[in-house]
């Protein structure tokens, strides 16, 4: 019993001391590669054809509703995550153990393709989306160490945008396991 409580407070001090901690430079490290990534034919080709399709807010906000409220998937959950973007994103996620969750967004912040059912649909109105997409000029944004329902572990998220000719046209979130990076 004595092992398990010691085992625990030295994982709570670790993910404490990280939480602290500006950006690990671990993760710091792992940008370019995510940035990289993000910049796949694969990804840039279904972000623009979702931009294409010039869905409204009101109806992404309606589907992000319905989204949140549903437990399980439904058939447009099943769609998304059955996407070329989607598919892409399993194959990476296989390929890096660090990555926990990945999900791209169009320019609107709504899922183009997800490794696994995300909490909700629209991420427009978070940091995530807002500091990766930044208007269209993108950025790289870094969240703070925190628990994550969707995964059931705790992350810190690099958000990245997916541009095409200088501009970003979408972003793509990382969820990473800063105890996994080598």
């Amino acid at each position: 019993m004595k092992k398990v409580i010691a085992a625990a407070l030295v994982i709570m001090l670790t993910l404490s001391s990280i939480n602290a901690q500006e950006v690990p430079a671990a993760i710091k490290s792992i940008a370019p590669k995510l940035s990289k990534i993000a910049a796949s034919p694969s990804l840039v080709a279904a972000v623009k054809a979702q931009n294409a399709k010039n869905v409204s807010l009101d109806k992404i906000k309606k589907l992000d509703s319905k989204w949140s409220e549903t437990s399980g998937l439904d058939d447009f959950m099943k769609q998304v995550l059955a996407s070329t973007a989607s598919e892409y994103l399993k194959k990476i996620r296989k390929e890096n153990s660090f990555i926990v969750e990945a999900f791209a967004m169009d320019n609107k912040g709504a899922n183009v393709g997800m490794t696994n059912k995300t909490s909700d649909y629209w991420q427009g109105d978070e940091d995530k989306f807002t500091k990766s997409y930044n208007g269209g000029t993108g950025g790289t944004h870094f969240s703070k160490l925190s628990f994550d329902e969707s995964t059931q572990s705790y992350i810190i998220q690099v958000s990245v945008p997916v541009m095409e000719g200088g501009k970003a046209i979408g972003a793509v979130t990382f969820g990473v396991d800063p105890g996994k990076i080598k």
